[in-house]
């Protein structure tokens, strides 16, 4: 049983990004063991995919994407609704 709890924050080096870093730092307890992920490099983009990454910054805990990170980011469907891809 591992003794410390996973936490993964996917950024972007935006300053959204940084506040978000900051807060997880701050919150962070002795038992969290905080990774700072960056989503320019190939192999994050596509752990960040199979992990339903839609947006950033995303935090994973366990493996498992919190509630708060999840269906976020464009979507078709929203986009063309707001009058994406119709002539004015």
């Amino acid at each position: 049983m591992s003794t410390k709890r996973k936490i993964e924050v996917f950024s972007a080096g935006c300053p959204v990004c940084t506040e978000t870093v900051e807060m997880i730092n701050h919150i962070a307890c002795p038992s969290c063991e905080v990774s700072i992920l960056d989503m320019n490099k190939p192999e994050v983009a596509e752990k960040a995919r199979s992990l339903g990454i839609r947006s950033v910054p995303a935090v994973v805990i366990d493996g498992k994407l919190a509630n708060c990170c999840s269906g976020r980011g464009p979507d078709e469907a929203t986009l063309r609704a707001a009058g994406l891809g119709r002539p004015i």
